[in-house]
């Protein structure tokens, strides 16, 4: 952990057959709104039924969403950090799980950490098969304004053209990534607890995994996928957290972090909340930057830019505490209030968990517990928010309520198990989640 930083802040059925695609070139500049052009014909496959029209609800773009002229919810999403230096003339075949079903696909590309353009020559989406090897005919060019190239400035994003196309809920993802001339700072999420691959070449189009054979544990370049559901009053939740929300101690490659459970439930569930996006990043603070930028300063980029967002998740504070750099409760709850201040100004709702117990981690101490129980005690209590989640009622053990139940401890005595996770995202109320400002 680092320092405590300076500043409080005042206080893709099956994504259908291969498509003709525009050749050239595309810029996306920060801020930019996307393009609407189609990335090819409508497949027979496909209904032909226009999409619905967003309700004036769901038309109420997120602060900063480059979707915000047209009804789209992120159905997958993770948090952008810098990862590493970029390799030329590499291939990444993303593996991601989505939430909400919809048609018209987007992804979202960052290059939020690079010093450099970010050039992106060939794009694909399709559905896995097994390991790199993807469904037969699932695999389709994405466009960038019409064009098969796309140079994302340093700092920025872009958004792909929609993809004709269902993609169902719960579903592999997988996209395709080549960039000619990647150098310098590369942008992306390192623990993605998913097993994605490598490839030296553009081997993007190609459906085989003869040519992927390199594997990697972390997201490149790739921070947000997005549809449009049938239902135009759909949202989102965004989990913004730490190591426990990004699944560390989960089972890899089987999509057992709490919002991978949580997004289980809302399939199911009477709820127009259907996308989740898992915002974690291990070893993140609400307060000091370190383990990725801080909450505080994420909290525009990585949250509430989402499209369709409804209801932001927010689950951190553990981190900032056991740091031992001089924290106190009155900090986190600064830091609480301020969250919750942009999101509810952005017309977002707020759902705040308490913070679990970790006793037996290191760096434990009575202090720190201190600072944990008041931190809950206001989450508790205060009314300042439009729901909790008791995560600590839930994990900790009736024995001793500064310890996790063995139960549900990953090992570490702070990272729940896959029993955990679920049991979190079990006690979460739904309808907290599917609120109005």
């Amino acid at each position: 952990m680092t320092g405590r930083s300076a500043r409080l802040l005042g206080l893709a059925a099956v994504l259908l057959t291969t498509v003709a695609c525009q050749t050239g070139a595309a810029t996306a500049t920060p801020g930019a709104q996307p393009s609407a052009q189609s990335s090819g014909p409508t497949s027979a496959q496909l209904s032909g039924r226009p999409s619905a029209r967003p309700s004036a609800r769901s038309a109420q773009p997120a602060a900063g969403s480059a979707a915000s002229a047209r009804h789209d919810v992120v159905t997958w999403g993770a948090s952008a950090d810098q990862l590493g230096q970029g390799t030329a003339d590499r291939g990444y075949r993303l593996v991601v799980h989505t939430s909400a079903a919809g048609s018209d696909l987007r992804i979202r590309l960052s290059n939020a950490f690079g010093d450099r353009p970010l050039t992106l020559d060939s794009v694909y989406a399709g559905l896995q098969s097994a390991g790199a090897a993807l469904r037969p005919g699932s695999n389709r060019r994405l466009t960038f304004d019409g064009a098969r190239t796309v140079t994302v400035p340093a700092g920025a994003t872009a958004w792909s053209d929609p993809l004709p196309g269902t993609l169902p809920a719960g579903s592999n993802l997988v996209v395709s990534l080549h960039s000619p001339d990647a150098a310098g700072p590369a942008t992306g999420h390192g623990m993605a607890m998913q097993t994605s691959y490598l490839t030296q070449g553009d081997h993007t189009a190609e459906e085989s995994a003869a040519n992927w054979t390199d594997t990697t544990g972390s997201w490149w370049y790739l921070d947000s996928v997005s549809v449009r559901p049938k239902d135009p009053d759909t949202g989102a939740v965004v989990a913004l957290g730490d190591s426990i929300t990004d699944g560390w101690a989960s089972t890899s490659d089987q999509n057992r972090r709490w919002p991978d459970y949580l997004a289980r439930r809302l399939r199911k569930a009477d709820t127009e909340v259907k996308g989740v996006a898992d915002e974690g990043i291990s070893g993140n603070q609400v307060l000091a930057d370190g383990a990725g930028q801080a909450a505080l300063e994420r909290l525009d980029r990585d949250v509430l830019s989402q499209p369709g967002l409804r209801t932001v998740f927010l689950f951190e504070g553990v981190n900032d505490i056991k740091a031992h750099t001089g924290v106190t409760a009155a900090d986190l709850i600064a830091g609480y209030r301020e969250i919750a201040r942009r999101a509810h100004a952005a017309g977002k709702c707020v759902v705040v968990s308490t913070v679990g117990p970790f006793e037996g981690w290191p760096e434990w101490d009575q202090a720190g517990e201190a600072v944990r129980q008041q931190v809950n005690q206001y989450i508790r209590t205060s009314g300042e928010f439009d729901g909790i989640a008791d995560f600590d009622r839930i994990l900790r053990s009736p024995y001793d309520q500064a310890r996790m139940l063995p139960f549900l401890d990953g090992g570490d005595h702070i990272h729940p198990n896959d029993k955990g996770m679920q049991a979190m995202a079990d006690s979460v109320d739904l309808a907290s989640l599917d609120c109005d400002r």
